[in-house]
């Protein structure tokens, strides 16, 4: 039974999962902002997963890529949807260890992902760790204290399919650099998920949407820092 006040430390997580709570009255120079109540959901050591992905440019219209992953049997689990994503760091010192530290918008959700370094190979292969936030506002302003900033901020509208019975997800990602399918799931189930697509392995990418945006800016001087749409919905 929870002894009401007690919280849980982090680095002393133990299975099963535990439930945080924090409730506080922040003050900004520029007034007062009303107490929030932030619900960290189910998060323990077990609540990591090694996540493996690839992600493939493809050219066409969103439509045209929803059709032909359609054809071949998989059908829209998650309608499309924004996905406003900032990821955060404290003088760069998660860039430079290659980890992640991301707050997302996704709809009228908020999420707090964590990722780990990745590890080389065919595939995008790194843990992670994410939870649901019950305000992103307070989240964001809680990392803010701890002395992390907004490092880039990236735009997505997101539409995500699956097939019955089959251990992985296929997302296409609209982004402001161009369409993108992403395939995660185990390794053999996405090689054969990119083969019945018509993909060839030579045409996987592993790099993130920062690193990849930051390639697309070399190539086109004039785009702005950060991964955003100009115009809602116009690519």
């Amino acid at each position: 039974m929870k002894k009401k006040g007690l919280l849980a430390r982090p680095e002393g997580l133990e299975p099963p999962a535990y439930w945080f709570e924090a409730s506080r009255s922040i003050r900004l120079s520029y007034g007062r902002v009303e107490p929030h109540r932030i619900i960290l959901i189910g998060v323990a050591a077990s609540d990591s997963h090694i996540e493996n992905e690839v992600k493939v440019r493809l050219a066409g219209t969103p439509a045209d890529v929803r059709a032909r992953i359609e054809s071949r049997g998989y059908h829209i689990v998650q309608p499309r949807t924004l996905e406003s994503d900032r990821l955060f760091d404290r003088a760069g010192e998660l860039r430079q260890s290659d980890q992640l530290l991301r707050l997302r918008h996704h709809g009228d959700q908020s999420i707090i992902t964590y990722k780990g370094p990745t590890h080389a190979g065919h595939h995008k292969n790194r843990e992670e760790i994410e939870f649901d936030v019950s305000d992103g506002a307070a989240a964001e302003h809680v990392l803010e204290r701890l002395g992390y900033q907004v490092a880039f901020r990236y735009e997505k509208y997101r539409t995500t399919l699956a097939a019955g019975g089959e251990p992985g997800v296929i997302t296409i990602d609209e982004t402001p650099m161009g369409v993108f399918v992403e395939l995660e799931g185990p390794p053999e189930w996405v090689d054969q998920t990119a083969a019945r697509l018509g993909l060839s392995p030579a045409q996987y990418l592993t790099a993130s949407y920062a690193r990849l945006y930051q390639e697309y800016r070399r190539a086109n001087p004039g785009a702005p820092a950060d991964m955003v749409f100009g115009e809602p919905g116009v690519l």
